[in-house]
C-alpha cells in the first residue's frame, strides 16, 4: 500500500520531518511573524525556521502574508491539524513505552 509510487506516502513524507509539523502546530491559533514563530518554537534556527516555512509553502500549507511579513496556516495546512493532534496524543499515551524500548536496546548493546 505505501510503495515509492503511492500518494498515501505523500502524507508520511510531510509529517516525517519534524519542523514541518511544529511549524503547522505553532501556527493554529492564526497567523505569526517570522521572529515570533521562532521564538514560540525554540531550538530551531533562522535558517531551518525559513526552510521550513518555505517548504510548507511549496506544498499549499503555510501562505506568506505580504506587508505584515507573517506567515498563516492555509485551509489545507488547518486539515494537518488532527492527524498531528492524533500523534501528540499517541504519544502522550506512549512515550513511555517507547522509552524503555529504546534503553532495553541501548543496554542489550551494550551487554554485546
Amino acid at each position: 500500500m505505501f510503495v515509492a509510487d503511492c500518494q498515501s506516502r505523500l502524507g508520511f513524507d510531510l509529517l516525517s520531518n519534524t519542523w514541518n509539523a511544529v511549524v503547522i502546530w505553532t501556527l493554529r491559533h492564526g497567523p505569526l511573524r517570522h521572529a515570533e514563530l521562532r521564538r514560540r518554537i525554540g531550538g530551531i534556527s533562522q535558517k531551518v525556521l525559513t526552510e521550513t516555512l518555505r517548504r510548507l509553502e511549496d506544498n499549499g500549507l503555510v501562505a506568506h502574508l505580504p506587508g505584515r511579513a507573517g506567515y498563516e496556516l492555509t485551509e489545507l495546512g488547518r486539515s494537518l491539524l488532527g492527524p498531528i493532534e492524533a500523534i501528540g496524543q499517541w504519544t502522550a499515551e506512549h512515550a513511555d513505552e517507547v522509552l524503555d524500548a529504546q534503553e532495553l536496546r541501548l543496554r542489550r548493546d551494550a551487554a554485546g
